[in-house]
């Protein structure tokens, strides 16, 4: 069963399996909108052969006196999803494993979520996860999500955390050897348009095999989610929790490989950014974004697949300089500024090559619009985003957003962005990097051409040569 992704099997019946299956017993533990879980395999019957018990924290002082006070005062966070998973399983070990443990394949499963208030002013949202055991006595292991609720009622919202509750537990029980199908029977019984998982993290020894940057790229890949995004040291993270309250500055790019162009980018973009009067620097971030078109092969289309080693190599790179890293789906800019804007009401910077700006100014990308590139441009430019242009070299001249031609009937609209301070140039160039382009420069790596190293920065060169990224021959 692990290797086949059964669609026909319902949420009952997911329930009904587990519980008569007499290896798997463990505890529920939910907060908040998340109270159907538990009742499902209750629902589905036979549930004394699976649940230990169930509770629900559901006041604050009962919370922190069972759980622990957080450092993170928000009681729908990861860190107190954590607390209850450790202390849950702890509890059943503590209590169970001299009775049954040589038998029993343990599990606790928690989850604390806030579905839509009466006056649905907020959005629903929560983490969930399970610790447990893939053979008896053995050691735990944790899958950790972040979801998204975008039904517009509160009591569909907690019946989807119910169902994908079910889903969670079936799936690591069922699906830990095929991460794949772990994850597409994550929405079994529901729907794209009902929820988004935004993170998802797997530990344990039994997911050595499990890379989680990949799992990042799976969500947006398989439309679990729009974007997800991973740190530095490679570690999955909610965007919500990076984001929420900060001054971004993205730079988008295919990154193959990162390049001194890119980090001039990078360092030019974020000087001008934070000489912005309304930018707070203490609350500055930087994110790099590969979008799933850039990952696959230039020219191709929609039914490409992503080379995952090239992916990782990709990231490999960008989390070695200490860049946070965003993976989308939004071709266009303004689906990423939208996306963006939904987590922080604070200024945004987008740093953009010169070919970009034609790309934002043509209007084939906006046909499927009813308002057409207005309707797009509403959308960018209204939110507080400002566009910092970083110039090319062509037959010997610079061009940039004063050199820019839109359209004739678009001059206006372009000149009321420029008067407005929407777009401006980026003017401290490295003048010698605007010769340089980023095939080229692959094709140097992969022919081990004499000085391409020149082209790269220093730590990059290293990281391809040790790893014989990219193409080169190592």
């Amino acid at each position: 069963m692990e290797n086949i992704h059964n669609t026909y099997i319902g949420t009952k019946q997911k329930a009904l399996a587990i519980n008569l299956d007499p290896a798997i017993y463990g505890s529920f533990a939910e907060i908040g909108a998340g109270q159907d879980v538990a009742a499902n395999f209750f629902k589905a019957g036979a549930a004394a052969g699976t649940i230990a018990k169930t509770m629900s924290a559901y006041d604050m002082a009962f919370s922190d006196a069972i759980y622990g006070v957080q450092q993170v005062k928000r009681y729908v966070s990861e860190q107190r999803l954590m607390s209850m998973l450790g202390h849950e399983y702890d509890l059943l070990i503590e209590r169970l494993a001299e009775k049954r443990g040589d038998s029993s394949t343990f599990f606790a499963f928690a989850d604390t979520f806030s579905s839509l208030n009466y006056l649905k002013t907020n959005e629903g949202h929560g983490w969930m996860g399970v610790r447990y055991q893939h053979e008896p006595n053995g050691p735990f292991h944790d899958v950790v999500l972040h979801v998204k609720l975008l039904d517009n009622d509160p009591g569909l919202q907690h019946a989807a955390v119910g169902t994908l509750g079910v889903n969670l537990v079936y799936a690591c029980f069922k699906y830990h050897k095929s991460p794949s199908i772990f994850l597409l029977s994550l929405i079994d019984d529901l729907s794209r348009d009902r929820i988004q998982i935004d993170m998802i993290r797997f530990e344990g020894p039994g997911f050595s095999h499990v890379d989680n940057r990949l799992m990042s790229l799976h969500l947006v890949k398989y439309n679990l989610t729009d974007a997800a995004v991973f740190g530095p040291d490679g570690k999955n993270l909610q965007p919500s929790e990076i984001l929420y309250k900060k001054h971004i500055m993205i730079v988008r790019g295919r990154f193959r490989p990162l390049i001194n162009v890119h980090m001039d980018m990078l360092t030019t973009g974020l000087e001008r950014f934070r000489e912005e009067p309304d930018v707070d620097n203490e609350k500055v971030i930087v994110i790099t974004e590969l979008t799933l078109q850039s990952l696959k092969e230039r020219g191709a289309d929609d039914s490409a697949e992503i080379n995952e080693k090239d992916f990782l190599d990709r990231v490999d790179i960008l989390c070695s300089m200490g860049q946070t890293v965003l993976i989308s789906n939004f071709h266009e800019y303004y689906k990423l500024v939208a996306y963006l804007s939904k987590i922080t009401s604070l200024k945004m910077g987008v740093v953009l090559g010169y070919p970009n700006l034609g790309f934002i100014f043509n209007e084939e990308h906006y046909k499927y619009l009813k308002g057409g590139i207005l309707e797009a441009f509403a959308t960018l430019f209204s939110r507080k985003v400002k566009l910092f242009i970083y110039p090319t070299l062509e037959d010997g001249v610079v061009f940039n957003s004063k050199t820019f031609a839109p359209p004739p009937h678009l001059i206006d609209l372009f000149e009321y962005l420029i008067a407005n301070d929407k777009i401006e140039d980026i003017q401290n160039y490295n003048v010698n990097n605007l010769q340089v382009q980023t095939d080229n420069v692959l094709e140097l790596v992969k022919a081990n051409a004499a000085g391409w190293e020149g082209y790269v920065p220093e730590q990059v060169a290293i990281i391809i040569k040790e790893r014989s990224l990219f193409g080169f021959p190592g």
